[in-house]
This record gives C-alpha cells, sequence and structure tokens, in this order.
C-alpha cells in the first residue's frame, strides 16, 4: 500500500469539499527578518515596534504577505500541487494582525469546477481561511487553479462557476483594533504624501528594479513551505526552468510601491489578482501603481486606498494591456488591493 502522496487531480474534486492543510506554523522575527531579506520591504508599521506603538499597536505585527505566504504554502500539497498555473485571487481580507509567536493554520473550501475543453485539464476554485492558535480567523481569499486530470477519461463534472465580488466593500475591511493614524511620524516612515494627497487615476512609477536570482526564490518557496513542483523541479517544465512562485512576485512589487507608497502600511484587502505572464531567475521585476479609489474609515486618522500594482520584466511603466486586450508580454502581476494610509 503506497504511503506517498501524488496529490489530488481534477477528478478528486468535488464542489462542497472540505480541505484541512497540514502543517500548523508558528511564526516569529525569524519570518520577519528573512522576509525582508528577500524583499526590499521597509515600511516602518512592520519594521519597528516603537513606530506601531505610536500607531497604536502593542508590538509590530509581521508582515501582511507573510500571513498570506505561510496560508497559501499550506494549501499547494492538497490545491495546487499538480497546478498547471494559479490563476487568479478575488473577494481576500485580512482579518487580524498575525504577531510573533502565531500558530497558523489553513483550511480550505472547494466551491467552484469547470473542466476545460481539452479534456485534459480543470479550473478548482476555492475559498481558503487561515485562523491562529485561538481559532481566530486572520485571512481569507479565493483562488482559482487550473489542475491536470490524472485520469484522462473520467466523467467532467458539473460547471460550477462561483460568483464573486469584483471589489471587496470598503466598509468590509478590518481595521486592527487600536490602530489610529492621528500621531503619524511621516519622517520615520520614509515619506510625507498623505491619503489625502493621491488622486484617484493617478499613476506612480516606483523607479527601482530587483533582479530575480535563483537561489533566493526557491529560499522563498521553501520558507512558506511550497512545495508545488514546478518551483524547484527543472522537469516539470518542458523549457527545464523553474517557474518563480507568483507570490514572490507579489512580495517583490509590494515592496518596490515602497518608492512613491511608503505610507500605504497595512494590505487588508484582496480585490483581484493575476500572475499575467511567468517570471523565470534572471528577470528584472519592476512596478507602478494606479489609485482606483479611496474611502473614510472609522479609524482615527485612517484612511483606506485601493491599488492597482503591477510587476513588470521590462518595457514602458503604465502600459498593462496590448491592443488585442490582453495582457502585454512583460506584464507579471496584475493587483488590485485595499491599504491603510493617515489621512
Amino acid at each position: 500500500m503506497a504511503k506517498t502522496n501524488a496529490g489530488r487531480f481534477f477528478e478528486d474534486y468535488h464542489v462542497g469539499q472540505t480541505l484541512t492543510h497540514a502543517v500548523p506554523r508558528t511564526l516569529s522575527g525569524g519570518e520577519r527578518a528573512l522576509y525582508h531579506a528577500l524583499y526590499p520591504a521597509r515600511h516602518a508599521l512592520y519594521s519597528s515596534d516603537s513606530f506601531a506603538q505610536g500607531c497604536g499597536l502593542a508590538v509590530a505585527p509581521l508582515d501582511d504577505m507573510i500571513a498570506f505566504h505561510t496560508v497559501f504554502g499550506k494549501t499547494v500539497p492538497d490545491v495546487s500541487l499538480n497546478a498547471v498555473a494559479n490563476l487568479g485571487y478575488g473577494e481576500g481580507r485580512w482579518l487580524a494582525p498575525v504577531w510573533p509567536g502565531d500558530t497558523l493554520t489553513a483550511q480550505s473550501e472547494v466551491i467552484g469546477l469547470k473542466q476545460n475543453s481539452n479534456g485534459k485539464t480543470g479550473v478548482v476554485w476555492v475559498r481558503t481561511t487561515g485562523r491562529n492558535q485561538h481559532g481566530a480567523d486572520v485571512l481569507t481569499y479565493v483562488r482559482w487553479v487550473m489542475v491536470r486530470k490524472g485520469d484522462l477519461d473520467a466523467a467532467a463534472p458539473e460547471t460550477v462557476v462561483p460568483e464573486l465580488a469584483q471589489v471587496v466593500a470598503h466598509d468590509t475591511l478590518v481595521i486592527p483594533e487600536g490602530l489610529t493614524f492621528d500621531g503619524y511620524d511621516f519622517a520615520l516612515a520614509g515619506e510625507p504624501h498623505r491619503w489625502s494627497d493621491y488622486q484617484i487615476g493617478e499613476q506612480i512609477d516606483h523607479v527601482d528594479g530587483v533582479t530575480v536570482e535563483e537561489a533566493e526564490h526557491m529560499m522563498a518557496t521553501r520558507l512558506w513551505q511550497n512545495t508545488a513542483k514546478v518551483h524547484f523541479d527543472t522537469s516539470a517544465r518542458p523549457d527545464g526552468s523553474r517557474l518563480i512562485y507568483g507570490g514572490h512576485v507579489i512580495s517583490m512589487a509590494r515592496a518596490l510601491s515602497f518608492n512613491g507608497l511608503a505610507n500605504a502600511q497595512m494590505v487588508v484587502g484582496l480585490n483581484a489578482g493575476a500572475h499575467a505572464n511567468p517570471c523565470v531567475a534572471g528577470d528584472t521585476v519592476r512596478a507602478w501603481s494606479e489609485v482606483l479609489d479611496k474611502a473614510e474609515t472609522s479609524a482615527p486618522g485612517v484612511g483606506a486606498i485601493r491599488l492597482r500594482l503591477v510587476a513588470t520584466k521590462g518595457g514602458d511603466p503604465f502600459v498593462l494591456r496590448g491592443a488585442d486586450g490582453k495582457y502585454a508580454p512583460d506584464v507579471l502581476l496584475d493587483l488590485d488591493y485595499w491599504a491603510l494610509m493617515p489621512i
């Protein structure tokens, strides 16, 4: 009797299925140090206990993307071990800060299925929830993945495509308890630009670029315990390359956005996201942003800003799609998110 696990294939999923993911992960300052070593992450709220205390928090929480990557990594063996591509994200909300010492677990529910016309693959939609050691939800999001069929003769399931909100409503965003930007120190944060300085439709070129190295992206993927074959095994892709984990591109672009958006301190909502083109070692990641919306919140001095974050591997900034409506070939990531910023 086989004791190893080859992962689930498309025919192994059914709508309503609950997937409880191994293995619980206790996070510490070590993950923060490694995160800041891998990415040029400098947002002050996540870098300094004293700065966070000046904003009403007990200590600096761990970076929002540490929580995302940790929860995402838990799901890979059950959701995307046999994936062809991770297609998109939606309805994401950060529900509570993750503090050093917290232990995260993850669970997913299958909410949609659609076999592709080639009969070899299908799309699986899951809603994933990350929880801490107290059973409190810290993160929830939907993602959809193209997964191989293991048995090409398996019958196609009934098609169920979930209806997802295009935008997380600003009045459902969760503001961490006690957070205030009334006494915010702009000098220590790194830039003077506040929520009221940004205009809807404004575009920001983040200027800097980082060339992705083979070793660092593999270290990052191991850090998040992401076991997808395409990130490690050169035989898993026809061209023999290792595909860069999409979350690595997200964190790189978010860190690069500091130059121009240093005060977009906390990511609290994920409206939509797509990995437009593959990223491989040697690509130089650059980023630009567009302000899509703004909203006030109930927290003192805290505004919500909706941003489109686009990562590219070259080309002109502010070019998202070609004349055919498809993503431009240099676009790696198109991410639509809400962040908290001092008013």
